[in-house]
């Protein structure tokens, strides 16, 4: 079975595709920080989503293949 990744525990390719498209990369960003309680976190991606926000998901999910994290406290 493939590894887990960030959007909703899907797999790592179909979450790469996911973060590579702006709307959904928007959609899955704001649904999972408030799926995870972090509330501030997923009204920033809300807001700022389709900018320096979603350029840093893809990054953050090419290269570490999660999405930009703020620090869990």
């Amino acid at each position: 079975m493939a590894k887990k990744s960030d959007y909703f525990g899907l797999s790592y390719i179909v979450s790469v595709i996911l973060a590579i498209i702006p709307v959904t990369s928007w959609i899955c960003g704001f649904v999972t920080r408030f799926q995870e309680g972090k509330i501030v976190a997923g009204l920033i991606r809300l807001i700022f989503g389709f900018t320096i926000v979603w350029l840093l998901d893809l990054i953050f999910m090419i290269t570490n293949k999660h999405i930009l994290r703020i620090v869990n406290v």
